[in-house]
């Protein structure tokens, strides 16, 4: 109708991005790639008053994070259109992150944000294959390639190297988060080694900056007229039709491990 008869004044409009689940490259987790079309017609489509992220993420690839909030951020500035996150059961490490590209967020009481930090974990099998007789045979070029291998014995120099690797990261995620909540983040509490917290606590701490759910802090800031659109990436054909693949098992398995940590 806007289209036609500009002087008719329409509802307010709210897009709305679901950010929901793991943040991994494979298969059924956040990605930019599964989130980019849906992230663009979010801003662009209908000419919205707002984007509203929904977050329950309890993070996952730091690059991924990334380019997907520097994707929001990069549309928001273009557009001039405000973002809003909310968080339900958690945004945390990279979910944060995600949250952090908004200029405003709103938490339950109970969600759990923050844990900016970075981690890295796996298994040491090499005193299994020497119990059972089995010899590792690795042939490379390049002296380092074969760091962290899980089956040779944990090398001190290689976990030196993972470990400046993950302050650079984590020096990232530091910035990214000051960038966005500025004077807002309590100076009294060390907020950048790995703690997560409830969304009460994360109010008093200046990690969000309230508390309240999407659909009626939309309507108290918009009006009861407004309307949503609601935008997420599509699954794939095969997770549609309840087909089961090997990688899909991967995935679900490494993202159950990043619910568990919060107890989700």
């Amino acid at each position: 109708m806007k289209k036609w008869i500009p002087f008719v004044k329409s509802a307010p409009r709210v897009s709305v991005v679901r950010l929901n689940g793991a943040i991994m490259t494979r298969q059924g987790g956040l990605n930019d790639q599964s989130l980019a079309a849906a992230i663009e017609r979010a801003f662009k489509r209908g000419k919205p008053d707002a984007v509203a992220l929904s977050i329950n993420s309890p993070g996952g690839s730091p690059v991924q994070s990334s380019l997907i909030a520097a994707r929001i951020r990069r549309l928001a500035d273009e557009k001039e259109i405000p973002v809003y996150a909310f968080v339900e059961d958690v945004a945390a490490s990279g979910g944060y992150w995600l949250a952090c590209a908004a200029e405003e967020i709103y938490v339950d009481p109970c969600s759990i944000v923050g844990s900016i930090g970075v981690i890295s974990a796996g298994f040491g099998f090499d005193k299994l294959i020497e119990k059972h007789g089995v010899e590792r045979r690795v042939y490379t070029a390049g002296k380092s390639k074969s760091q962290m291998d899980p089956f040779k014995p944990e090398n001190a120099a290689d976990v030196k190297r993972i470990k400046s690797l993950q302050v650079e990261i984590h020096d990232a995620f530091v910035a990214h988060v000051q960038a966005s909540r500025g004077t807002r983040l309590s100076t009294e509490t060390e907020l950048f080694d790995g703690s997560f917290w409830t969304g009460t606590k994360g109010e008093s701490l200046g990690l969000v900056d309230g508390i309240g759910h999407l659909i009626p802090m939309m309507k108290d800031i918009y009006g009861d007229q407004v309307q949503f659109a609601v935008y997420g990436p599509k699954k794939p054909i095969f997770q549609r039709f309840g087909a089961q693949l090997s990688a899909a098992f991967t995935s679900s398995v490494e993202e159950h491990a990043l619910w568990a940590r919060f107890g989700l």
